[in-house]
């Protein structure tokens, strides 16, 4: 089992960037889909999940208007598109895959985890 995360970056704020997590070892209907981010001096952060069994999304409420997520179960991946980015957003973010039961905004509840991937938003 292995996630990928890629399509972090550099961006000035109010840009975007689309970051992907492509699954590999696992079908995404199998399992939730969850986007993690780590800001430098605070805590992991649930960002949003996926179910692509059934559609179900979450966002924080910081991000609600702003990122979207998506799965593509053909392509085995998953997207975080994030628009009108702000510095605040700064973070490396994790894809991560857990079961569908459980709170899905609790790291402890995912069982795979990509590398990570940085995004940084200048202002």
């Amino acid at each position: 089992v292995q996630l990928v995360e890629s399509g972090g970056g550099l961006v000035q704020a109010g840009g975007s960037l689309r970051l992907s997590c492509a699954a590999s070892g696992f079908t995404l209907d199998a399992y939730a889909i969850g986007w993690f981010r780590v800001a430098p001096g605070k805590a992991r952060e649930a960002v949003s999940w996926i179910i692509s069994s059934d559609g179900s999304t979450y966002y924080t409420d910081s991000v609600k208007g702003r990122f979207t997520i998506s799965s593509n179960t053909a392509r085995n991946t998953v997207y975080l598109q994030m628009n009108s980015l702000k510095p605040e957003d700064t973070a490396v973010y994790y894809c991560a895959a857990g079961s569908i039961n459980g709170d899905l905004t609790l790291s402890p509840n995912y069982r795979f985890w990509g590398q990570g991937t940085q995004v940084t938003v200048s202002s």
